[in-house]
């Protein structure tokens, strides 16, 4: 699967953004996926996944109440919907995926989009 992030930009803070991750391919159902994040001069860091079907998730807990996951198979598309956005949010911003079934807790992926910046001004 390839999978390409969009919807970054720049934003004040207390602002919000929906990322999407298109997917291609016919099997988008069959992927779980991931939103990861790398702030510059920091390591990247797991900001949420959602399962194939949509009905289950795990956040960061950091980013929990904020930063919302979801999906529209139909669409091959994935969300990361943010609130109440910080100047700490500022990083490039990466949809992943991989086969399901698969541990919602694991940071193992096999597929990565090319990410997509976002900037929180103060």
């Amino acid at each position: 699967v390839q999978l390409q992030a969009s919807g970054g930009g720049l934003v004040q803070a207390g602002g919000s953004l929906r990322l999407s991750c298109a997917a291609s391919g016919r099997t988008f159902n069959t992927y779980d996926m991931g939103w990861f994040r790398q702030a510059p001069g920091k390591e990247r860091e797991f900001v949420a996944a959602i399962s194939w079907s949509g009905d289950t998730s795990n956040y960061a807990d950091s980013l929990k109440g904020r930063f919302t996951v979801s999906r529209d198979n139909a669409k091959n598309t994935g969300y990361l919907q943010m609130s109440s956005l910080r100047p700490e949010d500022t990083a490039v911003y990466y949809c992943a995926a991989r086969r399901s079934p698969s541990s919602l807790t694991s940071v193992q992926y096999n597929y990565w989009g090319q990410g997509t910046q976002v900037t929180v001004s103060s």
